[in-house]
Order: structure tokens, then C-alpha cells, then sequence
């Protein structure tokens, strides 16, 4: 087995399916902190319209961090191309930039419902950058998924205060954005054997350039650096936590597109983003409709089969209907009969 790591311990003498499990346990743990102090920081209402200078404080953190990290580990060498980085930097501004900036104008919950349509951009993104071929099952999955994020965001128009037309767009672009980086990294990490702490390091630092570019150039660094000096603890110290909690969860996230893929590390994080809403209507006021279970049961489905197409990879198109394929499902019925549990278990 390869070298992988899970924070500071070596998990690649694990077989694939526990290195998945820890991975995305790290995944849930960091990025449901990562999500809290997002939205706490956004409650904030003096800070709203300063979405990218929050963006700059990130990639300022992350930067450090991963400075550390690299210098820590004697990984000193960079392995893919300064132009290569160049890319990368920018889908990661536009990505998380774009993404931050829309909290200004839409409220968390739909922040995150919308950023779940990249499922299909990805699984498209795969088949044409790097050929992967997918069964018919991701296809009908990702389908059933966007259906209930359409359907959520349908519900929260009507029920939410906060719904602007320019956050959409915001977080369309940002859409736009993560269905691309995903296949990038996934593609150049695996050519040039690159570590996590290097794709971090030249993507966040070159990016914080961008950044600070767009936001002299706005007008916006002046007047936002005002109202954070005025509130260090609610905006650079929430903003310290919230870096640590994405920077740590962006190198899990990475070993698990290393390990498993992009398309299952979408789905994994998608997963994710459904807790998080949970979450937000636990922790933070919101008014409530039960389209949003309707909505989550068919997210829920389409994860499902997501799953069980990963179990039986065979399935394409041709065989939905073939004798095989209709063994499958017998299969899985006398399962639940015999067993009394799904086969969810063994994926």
C-alpha cells in the first residue's frame, strides 16, 4: 500500500476502506467547526459586506500554516510546475471568494444546499479532464441529488429574509469554480507525486496576492480593516479558528481525493453539508418548512445509490435492465431479509 497520512499519523498500511472512513470522519469533525464559525462570524452585521477581506485573513492564515507544515516536514522541494499554481490559485480564490462573499447576501443553509450542485460539474469535469467513465447509478445519484438541493433552495425563497439575486450569482461562479479545482488537483497531484502541505502552500500563498490585489484595487481593504480592528476577538479570532478547522480539513480533504477520487470525496463532503444545515437550524434562528425534509430525503437517496454503484462498479448503462443487474438487487433484498441491515455497511 502507498504512503497516506491522516493528520500526524501514517494510515497506508490500512486497507482503502478505513483510510476512507478516517478520512471522512476528519472531514465531518473539521468542517462542521469550520462551518459554525463561518456563519457566527456572518452574524456579525457590520462585517457582512466584507466577505473577501474574510477570504484575504484565509489565505493569509492558511498560507502560514502550511509554510510551517512544509518547512516541518523537510518537504522544501516543489514538485508541480510554477504555472500549474498559477491555475490552481486562481480556481481556489474564485472557489472560496466567491463563496464567502455570497453569505453578504444569502443565508448559510443556502449557501451550502447550492454549493452541493457540484456534484454533476464534478462527476462531467472527471469524465472530460481526466476520462474516468462513471455507471449510470452516479449519474441517476448526482440527478436525484441536485433535484432536492433545486427543491431546498425553491423552499427557501419564500421562507428566508435574507435571498438576493447577486448571492446566487456569487455562489454560482464559486460552483463554477470548485467542479474544476477538484479535477486539477486530483490529476497534477497524482502526476508530479506532490504532498498535500505543497498544493496548499503555492495555491493559497500566490492566491493571497490575488486577493490583495482585488481588494486595493476595490477600495474594500481600508474600510473593512477598520471594522476588524474595532472587533479583533469576533473577527480575527473567529477567523483564526475558522482557518485552523478549513486549513486541517482541506488536508484531509486532499487525501481523500488522492485516495479515493473526486467524485467520492464530493460526495463525502456533500454528505457534510447536509449535517451542517442541521446544524445552522439548530444553533442559529431560521424559520422552517417540510420541504426541507422532503428536500434532504431525496439528497439522502441519491447518496444512497451513489454508495451501492461504488459496491457494484459493473453497472453501466447497457446492463441497468440485464439479468446481472436484477441479480444485484436480489441480492440486496435477501440481504436485508437474512441480515436485517443494509449492506451500507460494507462500502
Amino acid at each position: 500500500m502507498g504512503s497516506a497520512e491522516f493528520l500526524c499519523f501514517e494510515i497506508g498500511h490500512l486497507n482503502n476502506r478505513t483510510q476512507f472512513f478516517i478520512c471522512s470522519a476528519g472531514v465531518f469533525f473539521f468542517f462542521l467547526l469550520y462551518g459554525c464559525f463561518q456563519e457566527l462570524i456572518f452574524t456579525f452585521e457590520e462585517f457582512r459586506p466584507y466577505g473577501w477581506y474574510l477570504t484575504f485573513m484565509q489565505f493569509c492564515y492558511y498560507t502560514v500554516f502550511s509554510y510551517l507544515e512544509t518547512r516541518f516536514r523537510g518537504d522544501t522541494s516543489r514538485k508541480i510546475p510554477l504555472r500549474v499554481y498559477v491555475i490552481l490559485a486562481l480556481l481556489t480564490v474564485g472557489t472560496m471568494g466567491f463563496s464567502n462573499a455570497s453569505l453578504g447576501h444569502l443565508n448559510y443553509a443556502t449557501q451550502v444546499i447550492f454549493k452541493c450542485c457540484k456534484l454533476i460539474p464534478v462527476l462531467v469535469g472527471s469524465s472530460l479532464i481526466q476520462r474516468k467513465k462513471y455507471t449510470v447509478l452516479d449519474y441517476i445519484a448526482a440527478a436525484l441529488m441536485c433535484l432536492g438541493l433545486i427543491f431546498f433552495i425553491l423552499a427557501d425563497s419564500k421562507m428566508s429574509p435574507i435571498f438576493d439575486t447577486l448571492g446566487l450569482i456569487m455562489i454560482s461562479i464559486a460552483l463554477l469554480f470548485d467542479a474544476i479545482i477538484g479535477n486539477v488537483q486530483e490529476k497534477e497531484m497524482k502526476r508530479h507525486k506532490a504532498s498535500n502541505a505543497e498544493v496548499v502552500l503555492y495555491s493559497y500563498s500566490i492566491g493571497t496576492l490575488y486577493i490583495l490585489l482585488y481588494l486595493l484595487i476595490s477600495g474594500e481593504f481600508v474600510p473593512a480593516f477598520d471594522v476588524c480592528i474595532k472587533n479583533i476577538w469576533i473577527t480575527y479570532g473567529y477567523g483564526l479558528i475558522f482557518s485552523i478547522s478549513g486549513y486541517v480539513g482541506i488536508q484531509i480533504v486532499l487525501q481523500l481525493v488522492r485516495t479515493t477520487g473526486a467524485f467520492a470525496a464530493v460526495t463525502v463532503t456533500t454528505c457534510r453539508k447536509a449535517v451542517s444545515i442541521i446544524i445552522s437550524f439548530l444553533l442559529f434562528s431560521k424559520p422552517f418548512t417540510s420541504q426541507y425534509v422532503y428536500s434532504g430525503l431525496l439528497i439522502v437517496l441519491g447518496i444512497y445509490l451513489n454508495l451501492y454503484s461504488k459496491k457494484y462498479p459493473d453497472i453501466t448503462i447497457g446492463s441497468v435492465f440485464s439479468t446481472q443487474t436484477k441479480h444485484y438487487f436480489q441480492q440486496l433484498a435477501a440481504s436485508y431479509r437474512h441480515h436485517a441491515k443494509p449492506f451500507i455497511e460494507d462500502v
